[in-house]
């Protein structure tokens, strides 16, 4: 088969020629542009089917000149319409340069729809060159240098003048086509809004019944979305409503999919005009319905549309009403589940879900959706951290919903609003005065910062003719200083209050329904506002102490209180001192040892992370004085006949962690002696407490609190009597007691020695027999009675070091008081079981010199208990099984101005260093606490 024969339009230039040629004759004036309409016609045609179309074929066209040629044809066909009524010869916009074209530009503007309407269509030959031409173009523009290009010769304004005066469908195809194209360019998409574009592109969405055109015009407005400010200017002239008319029409699937790609840009920072056309428009319903179809495209932009449309609070209402609240409900969760999308796709539909609840009736939507369970599960999980603060605010709408709270509680909603309280991950996003509630629409106000009661105030001093407009009244107002009003602002500029963080965070409030709005106090509300004003609501139950009363709940309002950074928010303070003023919560604190947690918070200063390290944070007066407070009200209550019956029969008839927890709080909240000697003594409270120190630890803090506790009872039980402690370790100043064995070490002993000891490791010791048969019967019976020792000048004394022998040898001579006793004793910080003193201690027993022992533990607890020695010595010395000892480590740690973490940590090595062993113990700290000695000495009460 023959090759085609080549044609002229095959040639580039030949087309280019053409083209140039027809433009040409028009700008000079001289030629019937009839004669020369086949020929450009044929060159159009080859340009668009052939040349722009092959690979860099719009490059190579761009290069040899078309644009310029090409816009002076369009120039061509703008200056055969009608002349426009709305611009004059200098309207052009600035960025709209033309400047460099071929000839003088027509300078038309956008005319009004009614002008443009009876518009007779163009004859049959120059709407085919229209049409050609603006196709070429439209390929063109979808490279960027055809676009800046485009811009640079001013070819924006003639699109626009084609758009208004011809209407085509396809030439408003076209030339929309074109639009959206160069629209793809921020500084395009300038041109095109200051050229007068968009009244004209949506007068197109009423008048086409083209499909493709329709298209095209949406795809245009949808490129023309591009920025906030853009978005606005669209939404105010009209742009949404026509889009929402054409979907509730059921499209074709191409131009749905058009028009929620579109309606998804426009609403993006959704505005009140954005969402009223679209719901003028019934967009609403189709809207909800499209986010089950089946294409995913739709599905997903049908969301975030439907998500970005609750940012106003006019709109949320009636997006309930039309099946919304369930639908992105669903989406959330399935984005939530194990196959779902990650945090980022899911935060506008948080946003949203969070936004819904500011409405009662979505708020019955939501809850009855399961909505409340899919809150719960964001604020469990560590990922949506960034999220709480926001959730937290929106749970705050369901303050009076009794069922929403007691099924908020149930899912366990306290514990993660009280570690709200000090979190430091997320922040709750401001938001816009359109995203107010539309329950109370009259109360939406221009300035974002202000505080519910002041807005009511403003009314009602308004209302009451005080003030004559929201202009005479600032936040700072104030009756007795009332300054005279500003000057009415400039139409141009609304006022808006200008306030600094400081006064942000004082100013915003919260209204209690109600209250009259004059006499609303303000409260703080700061980040902890929302979770705050939750667990206030739920402490105003008849019994919070489900809840409230626990752990978690008391440790985040306490870490609150003591951790904000400025004064703590009332709000908090009221939570602690109503649930300690209820008697119905008085189990839940002996229970949950919170009045334990309490006193070690905030009166002694210790946190549970403060333990078991010792960090120095002293309790501030104010933190004190909260506590003892909190705790005369809880003395309050136990003290009360309720109290009595409800703690005898915790003491007596409760779970074994119970009966333990009820008698390490006695000490704290019962100041009448006759109920904690009934509960402690009589009833064997105590020596339960003290039975239960060495079993696995109930609470983290319970060997602090039982410290605490024991030290508090032994105040109870002797108030004025100081327990013995160890006699004052003798300072250089004071000389020791003479040596009468270090006379008998010298060159020439006086008297001379008349025996020596041989120890184990071949050392000799002098010694006196007479005198060492006289210190212990031992020794009598060893030196003078009928053993071969008594005949012997060298007497071994075996399984003895020279360390052990030292004191040994000084006692057996009569030294007293000498220091020879220290010599043994390693320094604090090192372990007594296994050192010399433990072998000295060892050896007095054996030899039966009960005078040494004595002398020996009280070296050990000088050393060890005094002044020097730290909570980790008592252990070490308890180790050593020494009853006179063991007395020591129980008078140190429950010592009367003992630290209460040395008294702490010296108990828990006390429990330690006791293991299953524990009889001992039990026995030193109760004779401790009652104020008497191990030897039955002190006073007569019993346990």
């Amino acid at each position: 088969m023959a090759a085609a024969k080549p044609t002229l339009t095959d040639s580039l230039s030949f087309c280019l020629a053409q083209l140039t040629a027809a433009a040409g004759e028009v700008l000079g004036g001289g030629k019937d542009t009839a004669t020369n309409e086949t020929p450009l016609g044929r060159a159009l045609l080859a340009l668009r089917t052939r040349h722009v179309k092959a690979a860099g074929g719009i490059e190579r066209f761009r290069a040899r000149g078309g644009l310029r040629p090409l816009l002076a044809l369009l120039r061509r066909a703008a200056a055969a319409g009608p002349a426009p009524s709305q611009a004059g010869p200098g309207s052009a916009p600035s960025s709209v340069e033309s400047a460099t074209s071929a000839g003088p530009a027509p300078s038309p503007g956008p005319a009004p729809s009614a002008a443009s309407s009876s518009t007779p269509s163009p004859p049959g030959r120059l709407r085919k060159t229209l049409d050609l031409a603006l196709s070429i173009l439209a390929n063109c523009c979808t490279e960027g240098a055809c676009r800046a290009e485009v811009r640079r010769l001013g070819g924006i304004l003639p699109l626009v003048t084609i758009l208004q005066c011809v209407k085509t469908d396809s030439i408003q195809n076209r030339t929309a086509r074109a639009l959206g194209n160069l629209a793809m360019e921020p500084e395009s998409c300038r041109a095109i809004h200051s050229a007068g574009a968009v009244p004209l592109l949506v007068e197109s969405l009423t008048a086409c019944q083209d499909s493709q055109c329709l298209q095209s015009v949406v795809r245009a407005l949808r490129n023309l979305a591009d920025s906030p400010q853009h978005r606005l200017a669209l939404a105010q002239q009209g742009a949404v409503r026509p889009l929402a008319e054409l979907l509730a029409a059921a499209p074709d699937p191409a131009l749905t999919l058009a028009l929620v790609r579109a309606l998804l840009e426009l609403s993006r920072g959704c505005s009140r005009a954005c969402a009223e056309q679209l719901s003028l428009g019934g967009g609403l319903g189709p809207l909800v319905s499209l986010a089950s179809h089946p294409k995913k495209a739709v599905r997903e932009a049908t969301i975030l549309i439907l998500a970005n449309l609750c940012a106003q609070g006019l709109v949320r209402p009636a997006l309930g009403n039309a099946g919304g609240v369930e639908v992105l409900l669903g989406e959330l969760r399935r984005r939530r589940g194990p196959s779902g999308a990650g945090p980022a796709s899911q935060q506008p539909l948080v946003r949203a879900v969070c936004l819904l609840c500011r409405e009662a009736i979505n708020r019955a939507r939501l809850r009855d959706a399961g909505g409340l369970e899919l809150l719960m599960g964001l604020l469990r999980d560590p990922r949506a951290s960034a999220w709480h603060p926001r959730v937290v605010a929106a749970l705050v709408g369901f303050l009076y919903d009794t069922g929403a709270l007691g099924r908020l509680q149930a899912l366990g909603l306290v514990p993660l609003l009280a570690g709200q309280l000090c979190g430091d991950e997320g922040d709750e996003e401001e938001e816009g005065r359109e995203a107010a509630s539309w329950d109370f629409p009259e109360e939406r106000t221009p300035e974002r910062a202000e505080a519910g009661s002041f807005r009511s105030l403003r009314s009602w001093l308004i209302s009451e003719g005080y003030a004559a407009g929201p202009g005479d009244i600032s936040p700072d107002w104030s009756p007795e200083q009332c300054p005279p009003p500003p000057p009415p602002p400039e139409p141009a500029e609304p006022a808006s209050p200008t306030l600094g963080p400081t006064s942000l965070r004082t100013a915003r409030t919260l209204r209690t329904p109600g209250r009259s709005p004059a006499a609303t106090p303000e409260e703080p509300w700061g980040r902890e506002g929302p979770a705050l004003l939750l667990l206030s609501r739920f402490s105003q139950a008849p019994d919070p102490s489900g809840a409230l009363v626990t752990g978690p709940a008391l440790c985040g309002l306490l870490a609150y209180v003591t951790g904000s950074p400025g004064p703590p928010s009332p709000r908090a303070l009221r939570i602690l001192a109503r649930l300690t003023c209820n008697p119905a919560c008085l189990e839940a604190f002996v229970r949950s040892y919170g009045a334990a947690l309490l006193r070690a918070w905030l009166v002694l200063g210790v946190a549970p992370d403060d333990w078991p390290t010792l960090r120095a944070r002293p309790a501030r007066r104010q933190h004190r004085e909260l506590g003892e407070m909190l705790l005369q009200n809880l003395t309050v209550q136990a003290e009360s006949p309720f109290g009595v019956g409800a703690l005898t029969h915790l003491l007596l008839s409760g779970s074994p962690e119970d009966r333990v927890a009820c008698a390490l709080t006695l000490p704290f909240i019962c100041r009448k002696p006759s109920l904690w000697r009934r509960l402690l003594l009589d009833q064997g409270g105590l020596r339960l407490l003290l039975s239960a120190l060495t079993r696995p630890a109930p609470h983290p803090l319970f060997l602090f609190f039982a410290a605490d506790s024991l030290s508090c009872l032994q105040g109870l039980v002797s108030p004025t009597v100081i327990p013995a402690l160890p006699p004052p370790i003798p300072s250089d100043l004071d000389p020791p007691s003479p040596c009468l064995y270090e006379p008998l070490l010298g060159p020439a002993p006086i008297p001379a020695p008349d025996l020596h000891f041989l120890l184990d490791s071949g050392l000799r010791l002098p010694a006196q027999r007479a005198a060492s048969a006289t210190a212990s019967p031992f020794f009598r019976a060893l030196l003078a009675g009928s053993f071969a020792e008594a005949q012997m000048d060298l007497v071994p004394l075996r399984g003895l070091s020279p360390s052990a022998a030292w004191p040994i040898l000084h006692h057996l001579h009569g030294c007293r008081g000498c220091g020879a006793a220290l010599g043994p004793i390693p320094p604090p910080g090192q372990p007594l079981l296994g050192s010399e003193a433990e072998k000295a201690l060892e050896a007095a027993g054996r030899f039966l010199l009960p005078g040494l022992e004595e002398e020996l533990e009280e070296a050990v607890g000088h050393i060890h208990l005094g002044p020097h020695g730290g909570p980790e010595s008592v252990g070490e010395v308890f180790r050593l099984g020494r009853p006179r000892l063991v007395a020591h480590c129980a008078r140190w740690t429950l010592g009367p101005g003992q630290c209460p973490r040395k008294r702490a940590l010296a108990l828990v090595g006390l429990v330690e260093a006791a293991g299953e062993e524990a009889g001992p113990l039990t026995e030193a700290l109760l004779a401790v606490v009652m104020g008497v000695e191990l030897g039955g000495k002190g006073s007569s009460l019993e346990c």
